[in-house]
């Protein structure tokens, strides 16, 4: 099979977790002896526009794209997708995400005989970094998938439940897995050149953005505070600029609060791997790949009570605050450092899990039977 990838920045990946499901993805299709061209945006690959560049078998293909804020993933996505449609004989059009899905349509309206794959990762609309307008494009793009797709896949139940009960519409439910993490040694040099402890800070990862809710972590923290201990933010602002400097301001001059701002390979994976307990307190989930990724190195988890938590949580795999508290999560964080031996054994539950659910192996295989029942099937309508 040919397959084009739209939506998503680019490869290898630096921030996002759409890229990163696509660096573990593609590959591995890729391998299997199928052709993947990858349309990325020249302002996150730093290419020059139409240049092409090989990811671990991947063509990547850098397309023009402002650097305003939202427009750039509309226009890149509108280019990939008018490009893809036209020229190349592709088999399978994968748009990543709901914005870009606005373009659904238009291999069918060029008379493509390619078929349309849409992955879901969140009702990005109800993301507050969005504005009106943003939120009115997205959930556009949300009803052309549905309108113009031969398979909307979802990676999480709570999204499978929401199509069907909202438009009548039967997704795919295909979980993404965590990313595979660089080996480290056990002298935690990078952690301890920060003045880490092992095993006695608090991690959050995750972009810097108001759903993440970030501010509640940082006001538990400090409310706290827990005697040694430090929480260390990992992560990039992606353009939230006013939320940034509130938490900010929240921080001041704390000594004990680190913001170690993107980080990826050996040094993300020594920060996660050392951590005593990572905590995700977030409004708005797909399914949080930062967290799976906690999961699957074992590390402890606390998070807000909403829906995609639970799914991966469950009774037994973590502890669950009540979502927007400050006082609740403050109430689950102190509970978990007074309760090492407990959180251990919700932790040991949780990786066994990650490692048997959530396998990019058969994520793979799936996606490809997917691509496989649109070419052979009649397209679904609503």
């Amino acid at each position: 099979m040919k397959i084009a990838v739209v939506g998503a920045k680019g490869l290898p990946p630096l921030q996002g977790g759409i890229e990163h499901q696509c660096s573990e993805l593609y590959p591995r299709i890729q391998a299997l002896g199928h052709q993947v061209d990858f349309f990325a945006r020249a302002s996150y690959t730093s290419q020059p526009w139409f240049h092409s560049h090989d990811y671990k078998g991947i063509r990547v293909i850098s397309l023009p794209a402002p650097t305003t804020k939202g427009s750039d993933a509309l226009a890149s996505s509108a280019l990939a997708a008018f490009v893809s449609s036209l020229g190349r004989d592709y088999d399978v059009i994968h748009f990543h995400a709901l914005g870009p899905a606005l373009f659904a349509s238009l291999p069918k309206l060029a008379y493509s005989r390619a078929k349309v794959v849409v992955t879901c990762h969140g009702l990005d609309w109800q993301r507050s970094k969005w504005g009106k307008i943003a939120r009115h494009l997205i959930r556009s793009g949300e009803q052309m998938a549905v309108k113009y797709a031969d398979s909307i896949v979802v990676v999480s139940k709570q999204l499978q439940q929401y199509f069907q009960d909202t438009y009548g519409y039967r997704t795919v439910y295909i979980p993404n897995a965590p990313v595979s993490y660089e080996a480290t040694d056990e002298s935690f040099t990078y952690g301890a050149s920060l003045g880490l402890e092992k095993k006695k800070y608090i991690i959050f990862l995750g972009r810097l953005v108001p759903e993440k809710r970030l501010d509640i972590l940082i006001q538990a923290f400090k409310s706290l505070p827990p005697s040694g201990w430090k929480l260390v933010i990992v992560g990039g602002n992606s353009g939230s600029l006013p939320y940034v400097a509130e938490i900010s301001r929240l921080v001041a001059k704390d000594s004990s609060i680190l913001f170690t701002g993107l980080l990826g390979g050996a040094k993300l994976a020594e920060l996660m791997r050392g951590a005593g307990l990572f905590v995700l307190p977030s409004d708005v989930e797909g399914l949080p790949l930062a967290m799976l990724e906690a999961m699957s190195e074992g590390v402890p988890v606390v998070a807000s009570d909403i829906e995609p938590h639970r799914e991966l949580l469950g009774k037994n795999r973590g502890l669950l605050f009540d979502a927007g508290s400050v006082e609740s999560c403050k109430a689950m964080i102190a509970q978990a450092l007074v309760s090492s031996k407990y959180m251990e054994s919700l932790a040991s539950n949780a990786q066994q899990y990650v490692l048997s659910t959530y396998n990019w192996d058969r994520i793979t295989r799936d996606n490809l039977e997917v691509y496989r029942a649109a070419i052979e099937a009649v397209p679904q309508t609503v």
